[in-house]
């Protein structure tokens, strides 16, 4: 080799060099955000609040509940329960209904679109939606919102189904949406998040992201959260669409990143809480992104948590399952594991609160358990279940099973008098 070709070749040479050696430590310091937990939850903002009362009644219009997604509802209906109907079929419901004004409606995986009579089961009117989705609809004023993986989203009029608007997406979608204020939002898989106005389909506005958005983003006050393929979460400005922060799972703007985010987050106590593949549970502050801490599992984390502060738990807790077959009960300023309850099976789907009790399913055995939210003592289970479990309307639960919606209410007392 003459001079000249290796003075050439020595530069590139130790470039290669350098090269592999950061790589070495990329690779270090992200095996040790995958490993190592954080343990910040005392040192980042904290907005503690008293459980609330339980209300008369209520509507639950989006997937987890509220727009937040914090997955509680403060209710006297427990256990043991009685049979009351059920709505059954072959193809899957992987997500789970919503109840408004006396109804259900839900999207079953072929893209059929129903709703129920919520007291008898008995179908009102369906409609047949692209040929796949993997979604819970939204409602709002009298409409309801279908997302498909056909790439699109329509919106039906709640009370029989006409079509009323359809608007083509360039992506497939299984982002569950959100509506206030006269907008709907989704994410799609192409990384891109929308907001269209509610009455027309238009575009209002659009965000990308680094990666495919599956879950739902959570709109808590001005603000939209939602995690990414590319592992990172995101905050933006519900109006705007502007960004607010990004962080990654190490925490900040720049932070390393690690897994994805497929759970949908739940925001609540000045918290964004979601679990990711990685096998850990995330909180940050809802205001910066800092990450407070982190959690570590023995499996995926696609569970969306439920946030609640139920009376006589210790205080606002973070319940979330994992593919490691259990259900994690989870100080929700630090982190730190009140209780852990087996489920026997991977559990893929969010728990849901109602009253003081946590639902959830698992994949295995395709049964629905429920565990005293303050304890974590099963104090049932129902032979039907696979992903997300239950919905309420405080009236009964409704309990999606693989391909049913089974309608249980509370047993009425005995009078002690008689």
């Amino acid at each position: 080799m003459s001079e000249r070709h290796r003075r050439r070749w020595l530069p590139i040479a130790a470039a290669a060099t350098a090269l592999v050696a950061a790589a070495v430590v990329v690779a270090l310091i992200v095996l040790g955000n995958r490993n190592d937990d954080v343990h910040k939850g005392d040192q980042v903002e904290f907005q503690a609040k008293p459980p609330p009362k339980a209300p008369r009644g209520v509507d639950w219009p989006f997937f987890h509940m509220d727009a937040a997604h914090r997955g509680y509802l403060p209710t006297r209906v427990s256990p043991p329960y009685r049979f009351k109907w059920r709505f059954g079929g072959k193809v899957l419901m992987e997500f789970p209904p919503i109840v408004v004004d006396g109804t259900l409606y839900f999207v079953r995986n072929n893209g059929g679109t129903y709703a129920l009579d919520a007291d008898t089961g008995h179908v009102k009117w369906k409609k047949r939606i692209g040929l796949e989705s993997a979604s819970s609809p939204a409602y709002w004023k009298g409409r309801i919102y279908v997302p498909s993986l056909s790439g699109k989203i329509v919106a039906l009029r709640a009370r029989d189904g006409k079509v009323l608007w359809n608007h083509s997406l360039p992506s497939r979608t299984e982002s569950s949406p959100v509506a206030s204020k006269g907008v709907v939002y989704l994410g799609s898989e192409s990384g891109t998040l929308y907001a269209l106005w509610a009455r027309t389909g238009k575009v209002k506005w659009t965000y990308g992201a680094g990666g495919a958005i599956k879950a739902s983003p959570a709109l808590s006050g001005s603000t939209l959260y939602f995690g990414d393929y590319s592992g990172r979460m995101h905050a933006v400005w519900a109006r705007t669409g502007k960004e607010r922060w990004s962080s990654g799972t190490s925490g900040g703007k720049f932070g390393l990143v690690a897994g994805n985010f497929y759970s949908t987050p739940a925001v609540d106590f000045g918290r964004v809480y979601a679990g990711n593949t990685d096998s850990k549970v995330y909180s940050f502050s809802a205001s910066s992104g800092e990450l407070a801490w982190s959690k570590s599992t023995g499996g995926y984390v696609y569970s969306s948590p439920a946030v609640a502060n139920v009376a006589g738990s210790g205080g606002p807790s973070v319940y979330i399952g994992s593919y490691d077959g259990n259900l994690y009960a989870l100080d929700a300023r630090t982190g730190v594991t009140r209780w852990t309850a087996s489920a026997g099976g991977r559990i893929s789907g969010g728990p849901t609160v109602v009253g003081r009790i946590v639902y959830v399913a698992d994949l295995d055995s395709n049964t629905t358990y429920g565990f005293g939210a303050r304890t974590g003592a099963r104090v049932m289970s129902y032979p039907r279940g696979a992903y997300n479990a239950v919905v309420s309307d405080s009236r009964r639960i409704y309990l999606t099973g693989h391909s049913s919606i089974t309608a249980l209410e509370p047993k009425r007392k005995r009078n002690r008098n008689r």
